[in-house]
């Protein structure tokens, strides 16, 4: 801490010294230090370089007297709390008094000055200084202690609310998990028992023929639910690669709309559609799945009877499409939340709807992929909820006919399947032959292409996970040897993302499927293939 410091100022040189010299005496004993000044405008400089502890301040100076000095120091912010002695040779009478008081005098010292009064005075004043600045000085680090406390707190409540998100987000995940093994699970169980009795002794046709729609209709269910769970993976690594193209939003929901009703999705529930014309640039599956997952939603949590409205309008540049529902609502807690991943309305797992509760998160990425955004409303539980879609719009596109090609009937192509998975391999080759197609099939790479040598398959089927080589080196080898360049070749595999399809077709492929494959889908693939009107050509 710096030294007080203290002023003296008398015009008088003798004066000036002996007054010096006296307080330099005490100086050693005490801790302040001694400013001379022979004049009132050399005071204020002074004062305008340095902080006094009490300023020693001569009455009688020429030109500014003291008084003047006196007033002119206490004008300025900073030194207006200074103490000032004046010091006088003439014996002031009250009215003097009065008026170094009003020009802010703390004391009066008279001449010849006794050095043991001015020793007093003046270690008050010195003490009060050193006092003041301890005080500052306890208020600085004070100050800096309770900053630095807010600082902390304010650490310590970002770290709680962290702590909070992250043990939602666990029990969220947790409740998710639990969900997806109750989902799996159903229809696992379904497929499983409907296999047994079709193996069952005296099993009626009819039995039969039930059981095996059922393992038909939960292996699609369980397809569905795979399929969710790649989107989400997709949309939430930005992988998801959009198939854009001109086309009517209102055509494409009216189309949605009835097949919801030709399978009698909607039949317990009075469903109206207001849809005004308006084009958008997007990926024609991917905004059938938004359209999807929202009518799914409201018809999941609106009990039968109730009412589900869609709208579609034109708002400037953009289109606005609404899906309002009667039903359970939206609680105030978890409006804010209903767009989050691994976020659902109800977590028992006894509950009636069933589901993952992926699809709003799927919809709000697949809306901001195509530029545009979601937003949800609701007055609260039994309030029935409101979900908006809003998308950029886009000038309409004329429509030209295409040519039609004529097909001419053909025998069917022979077919090599590569797979190392027997039962799915089994599987597969027996629903092909059922369709009248010669299958030959290899369990790894290394036979495939033995086989592809020896029967020269017009199609061949490569799984991309085989043993030894890979489905890429299969085609990769397929294509460099002269006698198998023309097969036409289809990847069968379980990855889906737009690097896994670039990697395929690098391989020399000429298509690409994601397992599970239906056998409708299979053959229309190979049909495409093979068709002398198509307009593909083999890799080479």
């Amino acid at each position: 801490m710096d030294k007080p410091k203290i002023l003296v100022v008398n015009d008088d040189a003798n004066s000036l010294f002996a007054l010096t010299s006296l307080l330099a005496q005490w100086a050693e004993a005490e801790p302040y230090e001694v400013i001379a000044a022979r004049s009132g405008e050399e005071a204020l400089r002074q004062v305008l370089l340095h902080d006094f502890a009490v300023i020693l301040l001569d009455v009688n100076m020429p030109g500014m007297d003291g008084f003047e000095t006196a007033e002119a120091i206490h004008q300025r912010g900073r030194s207006a709390n200074i103490p000032i002695i004046f010091i006088t040779a003439f014996v002031a009478d009250e009215l003097d008094r009065l008026k170094a008081y009003q020009r802010g005098a703390a004391d009066f010292l008279f001449t010849p000055v006794i050095p043991q009064v001015l020793h007093a005075k003046i270690s008050v004043f010195v003490a009060l200084a050193v006092k003041n600045e301890e005080l500052k000085k306890q208020a600085r680090q004070l100050h800096q202690r309770t900053n630095d406390l807010i600082a902390s707190n304010k650490r310590l409540l970002q770290e709680i609310e962290e702590r909070k998100v992250a043990e939602r987000q666990n029990h969220a995940k947790d409740e998710f998990l639990a969900m997806l093994g109750h989902e799996l699970r159903n229809p696992l169980s379904a497929i499983s028992s409907a296999a047994s009795l079709i193996g069952l002794p005296g099993v009626s046709h009819e039995g039969a023929a039930r059981a095996k729609k059922i393992i038909q209709r939960q292996s699609q269910h369980l397809g569905r639910i795979v399929d969710d769970l790649l989107d989400l993976s997709r949309a939430m690594s930005g992988k998801i690669l959009l198939n854009r193209t001109p086309l009517d939003l209102a055509a494409l929901i009216a189309n949605c709309l009835e097949t919801y009703r030709a399978t009698g999705r909607t039949a317990d529930y009075h469903v109206s559609m207001e849809l005004e014309p308006g084009w958008v640039d997007g990926d024609v599956t991917r905004l059938e799945q938004i359209f999807s997952n929202l009518l799914d939603n409201a018809l999941k949590y609106t009990p039968p009877g109730g009412s589900i409205d869609i709208v579609m309008e034109v708002d400037g540049d953009d289109i606005v499409l609404t899906v309002h529902d009667t039903g359970v609502g939206i609680s105030a807690e978890l409006l804010p939340h209903v767009f989050d991943v691994f976020v659902q309305g109800t977590s028992t797992l006894d509950r009636a709807q069933g589901g993952l509760g992926i699809g709003l998160a799927l919809v709000r990425r697949l809306a901001e992929l195509h530029g545009g955004s979601v937003d949800a409303e609701s007055a609260g539980a039994g309030e029935g909820s409101t979900f908006s879609i809003r998308l950029p719009r886009t000038e309409r596109i004329t429509e030209t006919k295409p040519e039609t090609m004529e097909t001419t009937e053909q025998s069917k192509p022979t077919i090599l399947l590569i797979e190392d998975n027997d039962d799915g391999r089994e599987m597969m080759a027996m629903m092909l032959s059922c369709y009248g197609y010669e299958v030959q099939h290899a369990a790894d790479g290394l036979q495939g292409i033995e086989a592809a040598l020896r029967h020269k398959p017009d199609v061949a089927l490569v799984d991309i996970g085989l043993p030894g080589i890979d489905g890429y080196e299969v085609a990769r080898r397929l294509r460099a040897d002269g006698a198998t360049r023309g097969i036409r070749l289809i990847a069968l595999t379980g990855y889906g993302l737009a690097e896994d399809q670039r990697r395929v077709l690098e391989a020399g492929f000429d298509m690409h499927l994601v397992k599970p494959v239906d056998i409708e889908s299979l053959m229309k693939a190979i049909g495409s293939l093979t068709n002398p009107n198509s307009s593909s050509a083999p890799a080479a």
